[in-house]
Formats: structure tokens, sequence, C-alpha cells
């Protein structure tokens, strides 16, 4: 199982963080390892003083695909959930800085949350689905999936034209604005249409 991020999706998560609007979707790979197994705690890793959440929605893979056409891109996936994307601001600004990969930042234990998935037949139309991130019963984070610069197809279609999707690959599909800094002691959940697919205690 391979995890697929795709960044900058939102514009107003783009303009907070100040970067630079792509001309093509941003991908960068998660380990495997950094999945946070369920029901574990999330421990903020002792080389950070900044880890942000990034609420996402998730795409889970169904079969073997390549160069696979955006109008077919249905046909690889049965099941959508929802997620955080936990990032080490303060590591990844200096990476960044130097031109250096993120994976540092992005992909050490734990910074994958994967929540409960539903199926896409639950969902009138993917690509009008809210969903939100609650910290300490305040929702923090916002968003709809009309609202992605490249909608869920159009990923699938793109990432396929350069790594071999595969049976259990999940994609994250970029968080909205509202990112913001966690904290021991902080509760988060995380809301798709009305329903809770993850709870995490941070420590």
């Amino acid at each position: 199982m391979k995890l697929i991020c795709i960044g900058r999706n939102y514009t107003e998560h783009i303009e907070e963080l100040q970067n630079e609007r792509p001309d093509e979707p941003v991908v960068f790979i998660k380990p495997d390892s950094a999945v946070l197994p369920n029901e574990q705690d999330f421990y903020i890793p002792e080389f950070s003083n900044d880890v942000h959440h990034e609420v996402e929605v998730l795409i889970k893979i169904k079969k073997v695909g390549k160069h696979i056409d955006e109008k077919f891109s249905h046909k690889y996936y049965d099941e959508i959930g929802l997620g955080i994307d936990f990032t080490a601001r303060d590591v990844q600004q200096k990476l960044k800085e130097k031109g250096l990969p993120w994976e540092k930042a992005k992909g050490f234990d734990g910074a994958a949350v994967i929540g409960k998935w539903i199926h896409k037949s639950n969902f009138d139309n993917l690509d009008n689905v809210s969903f939100s991130l609650v910290k300490n019963g305040e929702e923090v984070q916002k968003g709809n999936t009309s609202l992605m610069l490249w909608k869920i197809d159009e990923i699938i279609a793109y990432v396929s034209k350069f790594f071999m999707l595969k049976k259990g690959d999940i994609i994250f599909t970029g968080t909205p604005a509202g990112v913001g800094r966690v904290k021991a002691n902080d509760y988060l959940s995380g809301i798709l249409e009305g329903h809770e697919l993850f709870r995490i205690n941070v420590k």
C-alpha cells in the first residue's frame, strides 16, 4: 500500500500559506509506516514544535491501473473517507527554503490518519461533498470537494501517469483552509457529510 498525497488543491489554503498556485497537481508520497494505527493516540514528534492538522478527503483504490483515462477513473474506487495529513510545518519550511523534499515533514510515523470508509453510492455527487475537522469541540477546518482545483477523477487519471495504482492504495486529495498547530491534549474529530469518521487524541 502506498499513500499518494495531493498538495495545494484548494485556493484558500494556497493563499493562507502564501504558496504559488500550481499549474498541475502537486504530488508527494507518504510511506505506509506513516499510517496511525486505529484507536492509537497521535504523539507530537520530538523533532517538531509546530505540527499542523490538515483534514482531507481520501480515496481507496480497488484495482490495478496505469495511464487511466479520466472518464474511467470512477471504475477504480468504491469508497471514500476522511483523514489527516499531519505536517511538521517548521521542518517543512526549512526543507522548502533549501529546495529539498518534504518527506521528513510529511512522512514521519503516525503522520497519516485514515478514518472509516463510506461507499460512494451513499453520495449523490462526489464533486459536492462537505467535510470538516473539529478540534476541542470547535470547527477549525471546513471544505467541500466542489472547491478542489482538481477533482477526484482528474487526480486519479493524473497520478496514474506516473505511478501504477494498486488495490489498497490511498489518495489524499488535499486540504482546505484552516490548517493549524496541534498541542498535547487536543481532541480531533473528522466529519464527512454528517458522519464522524475518526477521533484522535493528541499527546
